[in-house]
């Protein structure tokens, strides 16, 4: 039976995310111990902290979203008008979220406030620790086999009224492409805004597997939202030895 209209998250277009590198660390099963020195790839990640705060941390990040064609003024409104919407929207649905992690809905919008700092002290400062780039999937102007970790969260199959499987694809295809050889990438919830399990998941895996990238779920261990226990990890084949 597929929910009322009024029983799930309502989103119209893309919108900007704030999360934090805990957020992320968690998300995506991280092991901090060894991210230390990775390239890393933060794909539409917004206004989120993380790739500052894991700059900080030593490891060169590269940021990709079409909002960095905002100066950092107008992400800071946009931020700010995009968390109170998106706090207003999770009041009416709390019940349906688990909040270990969070603790409240206060909490959880003080986390995006915060987090929206982070990311601006960093953006809009005259040297940024990240690389921070304007580009669009499925198709991104940078070189191949080039990140040890490319990280995608709350984007792909979150929107899968909006793209179509060869979207998808093609976005995931485009990942793995400046991904270096036996690096990841991983992809960050696998259902829609539904709360409905990406539709072509099985098809997706099947068909990048073919294309020589293996791929596996993993238990994500940030559950909060509903249906929200796994990751999708693509690991990129790596180069043969010449003979």
């Amino acid at each position: 039976m597929s929910q009322k209209s009024n029983d799930y998250y309502q989103q119209t277009g893309v919108a900007m995310t704030c999360r934090s590198y805990e957020e992320y660390v968690r998300m995506f099963a991280l092991a901090e111990d060894r991210l230390q020195g990775l390239s890393i790839l933060d794909m539409a990640g917004g206004a989120s902290s993380f790739a500052a705060e894991a700059a900080g941390r030593g490891n060169g990040v590269t940021a990709v979203d079409p909002l960095y064609a905002m100066s950092a003024e107008e992400i800071r409104e946009h931020g700010e008008r995009e968390i109170e919407v998106s706090t207003a929207k999770l009041a009416g649905l709390a019940h349906q979220y688990r909040w270990d992690f969070y603790g409240s809905l206060d909490r959880h919008r003080a986390m995006r406030v915060q987090s929206l700092h982070r990311f601006l002290a960093d953006y809009g400062a005259e040297h940024p620790a990240v690389t921070y780039m304007q580009a669009l999937l499925p198709k991104l102007p940078l070189s191949g086999d080039r990140f040890d970790l490319t990280l995608c969260s709350h984007f792909l199959f979150l929107y899968e009224d909006q793209f179509d499987y060869d979207f998808h694809r093609a976005a995931v295809a485009e990942l793995l492409r400046v991904t270096k050889p036996g690096g990841e990438v991983r992809v960050y919830p696998l259902f829609n805004f539904r709360t409905e399990q990406y539709s072509h998941l099985d098809r997706l895996r099947r068909d990048i597997e073919a294309e020589g990238a293996a791929s596996r779920l993993e238990e994500s261990q940030l559950p909060f939202l509903p249906n929200s226990g796994h990751l999708l990890v693509f690991r990129k084949k790596e180069f043969s030895a010449g003979v």
